[in-house]
């Protein structure tokens, strides 16, 4: 038997398996998180730095802005003035006007009003720098409530942005003080009629701590004054209330009216059938 052919080739060895390239734009979970936490990092800090522009915008349109400010307060200070001088030849103006208005007239009592009748000017200045507050005075007639002639309270501003207030000693005439007649009738009333009533007006000239206070001072600087007619005008809800109930009362009436009409029309033709049944009647009788 012929010996086996040993082959001539080298003998055939396996290759190791190597893990297969990644593809383009793949890589590992933790190096994209890493990679996805940097970039939002990074995109906050420019955020920052932009912003810090807009506020250094924001402040410098602020400055600007209070030049303007100023600029136009002086220059409407001759039309106030003429303005004044008009209001004051219309009488209870003043009084109209804060009753008419929605957020005044609910801390006026009756009292309160009566004394306000004697109210004939009323004027804000704002302070030269106008972030710093400003003055709200009040000019009054001779009265029977206090010797004033001028009550006047002033709002402040620091640095900080703290709000302070101080305004005019009120020299009440004897037995007219209405912010101590205001406690006594809420010690004595019941609880219903202390939410009718409310505190005394002039409590506010004394009120230097409630927010309440300075709220007040904004309303009458910032929507009051600056347009007093259009609440002087506003049309009385009772006068209209009044016209509405008798428009009613016509139309009721002109009902009335029309359903009698009515009514006496039916009547007629009852009786003409009436009349004619009865001929008819006659006329039968006649034949026998």
């Amino acid at each position: 038997m012929a010996p086996k052919r040993q082959s001539s080739l080298p003998p055939q060895t396996k290759k190791p398996r190597l893990p297969p390239a990644p593809k383009p734009g793949q890589t590992s979970t933790s190096q994209h998180l890493h990679k996805g936490e940097k970039e939002q990092q990074e995109a906050i800090e420019h955020i920052d730095e932009v912003q810090n522009e807009i506020d250094r915008l924001n402040e410098q349109a602020s400055e600007e802005i209070l030049k303007v400010e100023q600029k136009y307060n002086k220059l409407r200070q001759p039309f106030f003035q003429k303005r004044s001088e008009l209001i004051a030849k219309i009488p209870n103006f003043w009084i109209t006007t804060f009753v008419n208005h929605p957020q005044v007239s609910a801390l006026l009592g009756e009292e309160d009003e009566e004394a306000l009748h004697y109210l004939t000017r009323v004027e804000v200045t704002e302070f030269e720098d106008i972030k710093s507050g400003y003055r709200i005075d009040f000019y009054f007639d001779e009265n029977p409530y206090f010797e004033n002639k001028v009550l006047s309270k002033e709002f402040h501003l620091n640095e900080s942005g703290d709000p302070s207030s101080k305004s005019t000693e009120i020299k009440w005439k004897s037995g007219k003080d209405l912010t101590k007649r205001s406690s006594q009738t809420q010690n004595k009333a019941s609880r219903k009629r202390q939410h009718e009533e409310p505190e005394s007006f002039f409590t506010w000239f004394t009120d230097h701590s409630d927010a309440g206070a300075y709220e007040l001072g904004e309303v009458i600087k910032d929507d009051i004054w600056p347009n007093p007619l259009q609440y002087y005008l506003v049309p009385d809800m009772d006068d209209e209330e009044g016209e509405g109930e008798e428009d009613d009362d016509d139309d009721e009436e002109e009902g009335l009216e029309d359903i009698d009409e009515e009514g006496d029309e039916d009547e007629g033709e009852e009786d003409e059938d009436d009349d004619e049944g009865e001929e008819g009647e006659e006329d039968e009788g006649e034949d026998d």
